[in-house]
């Protein structure tokens, strides 16, 4: 940066102009605070609780969300999977994938009947493994 001296003469500056710099930290950390409390993953449910050990999941592994009222969902998305299209879209998922775990989650309040109709349909599909995913046991609960 150039300053002028008065004069006519130019001279070097070796200051650091960090104002864009601060402008553009600022900028992200309001997006980053805006954007953090949609990045939850899934669907609401009220899982049950159980003393296990944590399964190791990735980023690619398919859920099957199976709310109170028996509704299904596959991943984050919001579209509802009717009971007699889950085996044709899990189908469609596992045809390409290696490793085929499935991992449910399932309300509380739900019917075992619904969960177990959802694992046979997912071991139709083509799934090897099904995990189920709870909530850590909270202390002195059964």
């Amino acid at each position: 940066m150039l300053v002028n001296t008065g004069g006519g003469h130019h001279r070097l500056s070796s200051e650091i102009n960090i104002t864009p710099f601060v402008d553009v930290m600022l900028v992200l950390l309001i997006i980053f605070m805006v954007t953090a409390p949609l990045l939850q993953q899934g669907l609401p449910v009220n899982l049950p609780q159980a003393q296990s050990q944590a399964l190791k999941r990735t980023k690619s592994d398919v859920v099957v969300t199976v709310q109170k009222g028996g509704q299904i969902f596959i991943g984050d998305d919001q579209a509802l999977v009717p009971i007699d299209e889950l085996e044709a879209r899990l189908m469609a998922i596992y045809a390409t994938k290696q490793e085929k775990d499935l991992f449910i989650k399932a309300d509380t309040e739900l019917l075992y009947g619904t969960v177990i109709k959802v694992m046979s349909i997912a071991k139709k599909a083509g799934v090897d493994r099904i995990g189920m995913i709870t909530q850590p046991e909270a202390e002195g609960t059964l």
